[in-house]
């Protein structure tokens, strides 16, 4: 049986896991550093069909959110069209030209997303030990998402757990732990390298979106990975980690001392980009067929400054 985890476990292997420092003081893009211009032109090399798969959920009222932390669905609002045209309000623009225009309004992390650096702290620190007072009401003027805004860009390789198990998708509260993401990638047939970014599938969107219902997707009982993958990711050198969850761990959480302990160590001090909410099922499929588990992979984040994560359409080409 393994030891219990306590928030002096987190904080032990927050700085055993720790990149602080390993890019220098000023870095702010954590381990997208092990993205080399090296790794990126290989990755280039991975397409053989043309293929581009999107891993986005789209963006409208009909997404996950509940309004738990002040996070709603997003808020689509036509400025102008058609109704406007027919009653007149644009003709006083010359020569026939009419126009269509909106706006949208949603907090950054309603749907698919980046988590910036800036995102989670805890003992008054940030990624790369930062205080948490370069996080104000104006937003963070060190670690933004703006600071990764060259883009997201690498070899991206997909984990399908429930096709790995033969299950539909994998049960709330089945932690997802180091062996079974290497077994995983070895019945693949994939070696996982440094600088991916691996996107873990757990088919939790796939029971939602069967079911036609979110209940309980955001924050609630959900498959993820275990708080034991921080030294996973640290080892292996992973850019970033990807899951079709709310908050990619695995929920309850598998210690009561801490709320979301991967992210305070493998955000926070590991400095590994979190994306939660892709959909994976496209993706998914076209791997299975064809047995292919690696590809080029770009999600580069809106340069909203200041901002502490992003909304992203992933793109997976094959």
């Amino acid at each position: 049986m393994s030891a219990r985890i306590t928030a002096d476990t987190v904080r032990e292997w927050g700085r055993r896991y720790s990149n602080w420092g390993r890019w220098g003081p000023d870095d702010e893009s954590g381990a997208l550093n092990f993205i080399t211009p090296e790794r990126i032109l290989a990755a280039t090399a991975l397409p053989r069909r043309g293929e581009v798969i999107s891993c986005g959920l789209d963006f409208d009222h009909e997404g996950p959110q509940t309004g738990r932390g002040g996070r709603h669905n997003p808020i689509h609002v036509m400025l102008q069209d058609g109704g406007d045209v027919l009653a007149g309000a644009q003709d006083d623009i010359p020569g026939g030209f009419r126009y269509a225009d909106d706006s949208v309004t949603m907090p950054l992390q309603c749907g698919t997303q980046w988590d910036a650096l800036a995102h989670v702290f805890y003992d008054g620190k940030m990624y790369n030990d930062r205080d948490i007072e370069l996080v104000t009401s104006r937003g963070a003027s060190k670690n933004g998402i703006e600071a990764i805004k060259n883009g997201v860009v690498g070899r991206g390789v997909l984990l399908d757990l429930p096709r790995h198990r033969g299950e539909l998708w994998l049960a709330n509260g089945v932690a997802i732990r180091p062996e079974d993401l290497d077994a995983c990638a070895e019945a693949q047939g994939v070696v996982i390298e440094s600088g991916d970014i691996v996107l873990v599938r757990t088919g939790m969107m796939t029971r939602c979106l069967d079911e036609g219902s979110w209940e309980g997707y955001c924050g609630g009982p959900a498959p993820g990975l275990s708080v034991h993958c921080a030294g996973w990711l640290f080892d292996r050198e992973i850019a970033a980690i990807c899951t079709d969850t709310w908050g990619i761990e695995v929920l309850p959480n598998e210690t009561e001392d801490c709320f979301q302990p991967l992210h305070m160590i493998s955000l926070r001090n590991t400095g590994v980009l979190f994306g939660e909410i892709f959909h994976l099922d496209a993706l998914a499929e076209a791997c299975a067929r064809d047995r292919r588990y690696a590809f080029l992979f770009t999600a580069p984040p809106l340069p909203i400054t200041g901002a502490v994560g992003s909304p992203i359409n992933p793109l997976a080409i094959r």
